[in-house]
């Protein structure tokens, strides 16, 4: 194999990632305590920048505990889960660690899901209650109708929408403020379940991965050794806080340094160099179809007086280390792998050689005797196989889920002699670094999303003219994958690729619907007549025949 690899020093005179966690006073592994050590030591200093607007150290702990007490006003205390559904606001955060506080469960959404998709996560997390971006109300709204007992709705911002602000009395729109009396006392612990992210499984069903507060804590500690954060690093966050980087990384990471969090609303790649140049970001975390796409756009765009020096994730080529090497001037690009259940478990070395396309070596915490990453490939009987070889990635991690929301059985099934099975295949070299193969499970990455495979076949399946119906992942032009859907219609029934993809839109948020579907006699079977995608995934003449809807 022809391995890139290269070596790039941390700046001359920069702390030590131990160095820089180790000005705080110890915290005791909470969120609220993680932030109130940081907010003592740097009260003036903004830790959240959001469109114009500072928040201080300070301000976020008085917002959040002011949060704490309108959420106990509402009943919500150990245990209960909370939704959200917004884009990237400042009211997450506040949320996030208000709800860490009483010892709750914040269930993050994706603000463009549908009714259907938002219903499955608020339904199955078991909501108390909903918060809401003003025009995302009417789908929790819809989505919650059904719901015994009902949740309580509120705005995370001011906005048309006939539901108070969190801050404001329950069954009002006056401003009218609610008085919860004495502050709620906390019940948080390190072990206390914290945040449910929900993630598509092979199932067709999304899986809440649930994570305690030490999880994120020790995290955002992993990720200032990764990146080698410094103190006055100002993290641009991109990406959604619905997903597990924007809150593990970004943001935790961000407080574990005592740093600053630019907190965009979403990714915009038309507005992210004048972003990134007015704000004075320092680092960035993004995916291959964001940083595919920032590659692909005019040069016009580019502002070359930026302070970006710094970017995080995956997958990247050659081409993606050279363009924002030497064409967009960020000397530190990091790649490094992570899911749902195991964040931040890989990561090519900052301070070390980063060969090109690999998913890294495992990865470390600030405190070299704290030891946050074991790792092996194993076969289908669990042997550890010798280096070269390709099986199944395993690992431990203290940064490890929880368990899966209500789901003892698959979270059992998650699990292998204390060893976490990530399903993916991948292979180590002799020198200790992992290369990603193929994912054993049936799911699709596209644009940082985790698509089930199974969850279009089923959709797809029921239209009335589709007797069988199977998606797979098929390369993108901007990293990542793009969704290949084989559909064997019902004898003597008709139906057009965009009739097909109409039939997806009308179901299921736009990531999701293919871009290619492909009409075939039969699809390949096991002998119990499960689908055998990997045969698919072998068949190139699937994509030649398919329809491309993105053409047409």
């Amino acid at each position: 194999m022809n391995t890139q690899a290269f070596t790039i020093p941390p700046d001359p005179g920069s702390l030590t990632p131990l160095e820089v966690i180790s000005r705080f006073a110890p915290h005791d592994d909470t969120l609220m305590s993680l932030l109130q050590t940081r907010a003592q030591a740097l009260p003036h200093k903004e830790l959240i920048v959001f469109q114009g607007r500072s928040y201080t150290y300070a301000d976020v702990l008085r917002e959040a505990r002011a949060s704490a007490h309108a959420l106990a006003a509402r009943g919500i205390g150990r245990g209960d889960r909370v939704g959200v559904i917004s884009t990237n606001h400042p009211s997450t955060i506040f949320t996030l660690f208000a709800l860490a506080h009483l010892g709750a469960i914040m269930v993050s959404v994706n603000a463009d899901y549908g009714v259907a998709e938002v219903r499955y996560v608020f339904t199955h997390a078991g909501v108390r209650g909903v918060i809401a971006a003003p025009e995302a109300l009417s789908v929790a709204r819809s989505a919650c109708a059904e719901m015994v007992p009902a949740p309580w709705f509120a705005l995370n911002q001011a906005g048309p929408g006939a539901a108070p602000l969190l801050r404001e009395a329950p069954g009002t729109s006056s401003g009218a403020a609610a008085n919860p009396g004495a502050p709620p006392t906390s019940a948080a612990t390190p072990d206390s379940t914290c945040i449910l992210v929900y993630t598509s499984g092979t199932t067709g069903f999304p899986k809440g991965v649930m994570h305690s507060q030490k999880n994120v804590v020790v995290a955002g500690e992993g990720f200032v050794q990764r990146m080698h954060l410094q103190p006055d690093e100002r993290l641009l966050c991109v990406l959604p806080m619905f997903h597990i980087n924007a809150i593990f990384y970004s943001l935790a990471g961000s407080i574990a340094a005592g740093a600053t969090l630019i907190l965009e609303p979403r990714f915009s790649a038309s507005t992210f160099w004048k972003v990134a140049h007015e704000s004075g970001a320092t680092e960035v975390n993004t995916i291959a179809a964001a940083s595919g796409i920032l590659m692909r756009r005019p040069r016009s765009e580019y502002m070359p007086g930026h302070r970006l020096r710094k970017m995080f994730g995956a997958p990247f080529d050659a081409e993606t280390y050279r363009v924002f090497r030497d064409d967009f001037n960020m000397p530190h690009v990091i790649e490094g792998f992570g899911m749902s259940e195991i964040p931040g478990a890989l990561n090519n070395p900052f301070a070390g050689e980063r060969r090109v396309g690999s998913m890294g070596k495992p990865s470390l915490h600030p405190n070299p005797g704290f030891k946050l990453t074991e790792l092996k490939i194993v076969d289908d009987d669990g042997n550890q196989v010798p280096d070269g070889s390709i099986g199944e990635l395993a690992l431990k991690t203290p940064i490890i889920m929880r368990g899966y929301f209500n789901d003892p059985e698959q979270t059992r099934s998650a699990f292998r002699d204390g060893w976490f099975m990530s399903g993916d295949l991948a292979w180590r070299d002799t020198d200790g670094y992992h290369w990603f193969v193929a994912r054993k499970k049936d799911i699709i990455r596209k644009r940082g999303e985790n698509i089930s495979g199974a969850e279009l076949d089923r959709i797809i399946g029921n239209h009335p003219s589709v007797l069988e119906a199977a998606a797979i992942p098929v390369p993108s032009d901007l990293g990542e994958d793009e969704i290949l859907t084989a559909v064997v219609l019902r004898e003597g029934m008709q139906a057009s690729a965009q009739e097909i993809a109409d039939w997806c839109r009308e179901r299921l948020t736009a990531i999701k619907v293919p871009r290619y579907v492909c009409f075939v006699d039969a699809l390949p079977h096991t002998p119990t007549h499960r689908v055998e995608k990997f045969k698919m995934r072998q068949d190139k003449s699937l994509l030649a025949r398919a329809v491309d809807l993105q053409a047409a």
